[in-house]
């Protein structure tokens, strides 16, 4: 894809992720339901955290484009080298968890992550661009442009540090509010709750290599171009 077709496609999307955060955080507040939106609000939702990734990603690619259009490539370099490392380490492999995950337990028992209340709150429309589109837009994003990834102890190491992250998050939360995130997790005694964390960073690490395996086919091992 040429640069300035790529820039207007990051420019695109970055503005698309803008505009799903404002609609998140500008829903009517008197139409939550209280139990949903306790401590942390919106911020303990892994899909509205990958939302907030994802537009700090394309916003990251649409400035490289631009540097790379007007011929500063050394700060290019170092651009795009945060950009790969989002991309290859957290934007991938997160909004591709996020949206095979949320679909099959939603898929199973709805009100183990998206209670039926919420469809009073969040719009069709709105759900499948948190959950749905994601994925799709990931994909795209390979085929749009080659991505270096780092050497893999360090890419997983990273992946398992957010991943840790998040979980501790989690557990904040419920000490302070007594309250899960998910209503999945109330289902789970302490040492089955350890195990799924550390099956979902197992799946989680799934994706970070497959990521690296499909932009590997499309473009080879070391096509990297300014």
């Amino acid at each position: 894809m040429e640069i300035s077709a790529l820039a207007a496609y990051h420019c695109l999307v970055f503005a698309w992720y803008f505009f799903v955060l404002y609609s998140l955080t500008h829903l009517r507040t008197e139409e939550r339901p209280s139990e949903v939106f306790l401590y942390g609000g919106q911020w303990k939702y892994l899909t509205v955290l990958n939302l907030l990734l994802q537009a700090v990603f394309y916003g990251v690619s649409f400035l490289a484009d631009v540097l790379r259009l007007i011929k500063k490539l050394r700060c290019a370099k170092c651009v795009i080298s945060s950009r790969d490392l989002l991309f290859s380490v957290l934007a991938f492999p997160v909004s591709t968890f996020v949206s095979i995950s949320f679909w099959t337990l939603y898929t199973y028992n709805r009100e183990l992550v998206y209670p039926k209340s919420l469809d009073g709150v969040i719009p069709s429309w709105l759900n499948h661009t948190m959950h749905t589109a994601v994925l799709p837009l990931a994909l795209l994003e390979i085929l749009a442009t080659p991505h270096r990834y780092p050497a893999k102890k360090k890419g997983l190491f990273l992946l398992g540090c957010a991943s840790f992250l998040y979980d501790s998050w989690v557990l904040w939360i419920y000490f302070v509010t007594g309250e899960w995130v998910y209503p999945l997790f109330a289902s789970f005694s302490p040492a089955g709750l350890g195990a799924f964390f550390i099956s979902s960073l197992a799946i989680v690490v799934c994706f970070y290599n497959f990521g690296e395996f499909l932009n590997r086919m499309i473009w080879g091992q070391s096509k990297f171009c300014f």
